[in-house]
């Protein structure tokens, strides 16, 4: 018989001890990445049900201006009895909720009152309905809280329970929300690190980044490869950049610095009678909401009905000159919509926003250096008050029209929006977070 080595028999003893841990190690890769593919798919398909849901609303009120004095009232009651009754905490923009949800995870608390298959539904769901009344809201804040609620919902999959923290898969699968409702894979990352995280562990950023891309190479695969609102036809950049740098970053920091103090106002003043009337009766005020919204609606022209998608792009492509009130009844509106409580978010609204401040700064400066970029900077800038997460604005609005010759230009009005807005208010996601996550931790753990 062949005398085998010692060190050649605990070789072979070391390699049969790896199997095990080698096989665990590949479910769980395979079980993340389904998990990340499976959230890149729902987003895409929630982005193609919000398009069809506007179309439907457009065609539906096209010769029939009134309609809106009626639908979007019911609507608004409906959705939010819907949300109350059957999905609660899916209401508004849903980033704040994964925010906290990632806290709390950390202190090993339950989250399935902020991140649940039930709030994804519901979020979708929902989402859809109001939209296809022309509310004015997002579906990419609520892609957010829709893909963490899946990569969540995935560490229950997982073959070992602490292969994968409950927080890392909430924090990749809210920037996988983002990279997919974008189609910017980049603002993604950079969107977990600033706003959702902020920090990026070592042990993170393998979930995180393999997530996002996955999520990523599905919305590419489905949607293709484009660019949110085209590519622009950008003049050479000089100086003459400077001037609409500087007024564009003081006016959007101001008009989103008020922005963002208003959205907080409800939490700020809760003891307010319209907030009372609100707690109270929450379907009676949605339907006041839906009605004014609908005034504003007529006033304006329809021009702030929907998710200000459309507006966006025909003020980008240089096509259409808007007139000078849009913008007030797009801020408006974006208000009453978020004050209503149903769910919606406030990326596509801001991005709307800011592209008509900067249509009418482009206006007053005249054509030194062409409308197109003033609106592009005004849309980074204004987004970046709102939510005081400069570089995210950045990239977005970099990826989302292909203008990476901007890219020194638009982090510029970002920085100076959101020096601007420190002074006015505080964080906007940041501390309706902080809310949220203060309700639920009282609820979870009552004082006597």
């Amino acid at each position: 018989m062949k005398h085998v080595p010692a060190a050649e028999i605990e070789s072979v003893k070391r390699f049969m001890r790896r199997i095990p841990l080698n096989r665990l190690r590949w479910h769980t890769r395979i079980a993340l990445w389904l998990g990340a593919a499976g959230a890149g798919l729902v987003v895409v398909g929630f982005a193609k049900l919000a398009e069809y849901s506007l179309d439907f609303f457009f065609l539906l009120i096209d010769g029939r201006p009134w309609l809106p004095l009626l639908l979007m009232p019911a609507v608004g009651m409906l959705a939010v009895w819907l949300t109350d009754r059957y999905f609660a905490g899916s209401e508004g923009s849903g980033i704040p909720q994964v925010i906290a949800a990632t806290r709390m995870a950390t202190l090993h608390y339950p989250v399935k009152a902020l991140v649940s298959l039930r709030i994804a539904f519901g979020k979708i769901l929902v989402g859809a309905l109001t939209l296809a009344a022309g509310f004015t809201a997002g579906r990419e804040g609520p892609s957010v809280q829709v893909a963490a609620s899946l990569m969540h919902a995935v560490h229950r999959l997982l073959p070992h329970a602490r292969a994968v923290r409950p927080q890392d898969l909430i924090l990749a699968g809210g920037a996988a929300g983002v990279a997919a409702a974008f189609n910017t894979p980049l603002a993604g990352i950079v969107f977990a690190v600033e706003e959702l995280g902020r920090r990026l562990e070592t042990r993170t950023s393998g979930v995180l980044i393999s997530t996002i891309i996955l999520s990523g190479l599905v919305s590419i695969a489905l949607l293709g490869n484009y660019q949110y609102f085209g590519h622009m036809q950008m003049m050479p950049m000089n100086r003459s950049i400077v001037v609409p740098v500087v007024i564009g970053g003081v006016l959007c920091g101001i008009a989103g610095g008020y922005f963002s103090r208003l959205m907080l106002w409800p939490q700020k003043a809760a003891h307010i009678k319209l907030w009372f009337w609100r707690a109270r009766y929450p379907v009676r005020f949605a339907g006041a909401c839906g009605l004014t919204l609908a005034l504003i609606g007529l006033a304006s022209g329809g021009l702030s009905y929907g998710s200000g998608y459309n507006v966006a792009q025909m003020l980008v492509s240089g096509s259409h000159e808007l007139p000078w009130y849009t913008a007030i009844a797009r801020f408006a509106s974006t208000l009453v919509s978020y004050y209503s409580g149903i769910p919606g978010g406030i990326f596509a609204p801001s991005l709307a926003v800011g592209a008509t401040l900067g249509g009418e700064l482009a206006q007053l400066l005249g054509e030194s250096v062409g409308n197109v970029p003033v609106i592009a900077l005004c849309m980074a800038g204004f987004l970046a008050a709102v939510t005081q997460s400069p570089i995210t604005a950045t990239v977005i609005v970099m990826e989302m029209i292909d203008g990476h010759e901007m890219v020194i230009s638009l982090m510029a009005i970002s920085l100076i929006a959101r020096g601007v807005s420190t002074r006015i208010s505080p964080e906007l996601y940041q501390t309706l977070a902080h809310g949220w996550q203060h309700k639920e931790q009282r609820r979870l753990d009552p004082t006597p």
